[in-house]
């Protein structure tokens, strides 16, 4: 029997070889990290540095250029990306965000940390990152390991942010992407301009606002809980803290489980379920439109104020001694009258009920 060989050119596989992660170590008590687009995951580490492992991607990633070095205070890592218009494929087609970038590869840390004061540094040029245009195709997933203590800072452009098991001082900002959080110990602040936060099982004083996306809290137990959002809901659930304060633009909030002797809520509009398992030092709750159901523990005293420019008010379950009761206005006391209850909407429904 005849054997025929037949040979093919230029159609032998070639496996592309595993982009290895590059490694960096960053020294001191203050350290930042800067990157435009990527996954983000941020880790509970050893020793006495920040470790920073990075892996390239896309097509120009050998264009990337990675510098570390003191900015401002703080030892660094920037990644630094040579173009204008950057292409993340993750974001799908049709995405788009634009950041204002510094030579020197760092953005967004101008902003108010919180404290009524804004550090203005120099500008730098106008960077936009699409999901299908042309550009620079590259990006860097990025894994940070913190040790216990540290203070970190962190700036995303676009991609995911993870965060785990971080005890120390945290600060992460993005521009447009979805952030996680869980086990965190110390003080938190997350900010991002477009993208749902989700936290659990945090202690400290937290801060997350999100121009417009969902925030999500389960367990959180520490001085202060502080949630903002433009646009978007707001659910938290088992928190103990000194204070808690929620702002939304516009979106429905959705509280359970609160033990805090301090509590504020305001929406321009959204409706507002609050449910609370402490005993009332001072709630106040402000909507524009929307209906606010709140449940108070059966022990529960307070001067209450209740007012709503169009709608009923409804008491389930408590027993009022009035000095003003009206359709749309109530005033009086609930229990020992020891702590305070405000309620005021514009347009919406009012229910005060005490749980049994």
């Amino acid at each position: 029997m005849r054997r025929l060989w037949i040979l093919v050119l230029g159609a032998v596989p070639v496996m592309a070889s595993a982009q290895h992660p590059e490694r960096y170590a960053l020294a001191g008590d203050a350290v930042a990290v800067y990157n435009l687009a990527g996954v983000m995951r941020i880790e509970a580490g050893s020793g006495s540095d920040v470790v920073v492992d990075l892996t390239r991607g896309g097509a120009d990633q050998a264009r990337l250029r990675v510098e570390t070095g003191p900015l401002r205070g703080r030892a660094t890592l920037r990644v630094i990306y040579p173009g204008d218009d950057i292409v993340y494929r993750s974001m799908g087609r049709g995405s788009n965000t634009t950041l204002e970038v510094r030579d020197d590869g760092s953005f967004n840390d101008d902003r108010d940390h919180g404290e009524g004061h804004v550090r203005r540094h120099p500008t730098g040029r106008r960077v936009r990152i699409s999901g299908s245009e042309d550009g620079l195709e590259a990006y860097a997933d990025i894994h940070v390991a913190v040790p216990t203590g540290k203070r970190l800072e962190v700036y995303l452009g676009v991609g995911r942010a993870v965060v785990a098991n971080v005890a120390g001082e945290l600060r992460l900002d993005v521009a447009a992407a979805d952030v996680t959080a869980d086990h965190t110990k110390g003080s938190l602040r997350i900010d991002t301009g477009s993208g749902d936060v989700h936290l659990s099982d945090a202690e400290g004083a937290v801060g997350l606002d999100t121009g417009s996306g969902d925030v999500t809290v389960a367990g959180m137990r520490g001085h202060s809980l502080v949630l903002n959002t433009g646009s978007g809901d707001v659910t938290a659930e088992q928190v103990a803290a000194d204070e808690l304060r929620i702002d939304t633009g516009s979106g429905r909030v959705t509280a359970s489980a609160i033990r805090a002797p301090a509590v504020s809520i305001t929406t321009g509009s959204g409706d507002v379920r609050l449910d609370l398992a402490s005993e009332l030092g001072s709630l106040d709750v402000d909507t524009g439109s929307g209906d606010v159901t709140v449940t108070v523990p059966p022990g529960a005293g307070a001067h209450v104020d209740v007012e709503t420019g169009s709608g009923d008010i409804d008491l389930e379950g408590v027993a009022l001694k009035a000095t003003r009761l009206e359709k749309s206005h109530l005033v009086g006391e609930i229990g020992d009258g020891k702590g305070r209850l405000k309620i005021d909407t514009g347009s919406g429904e009012v229910r005060l009920i005490r749980s049994r």
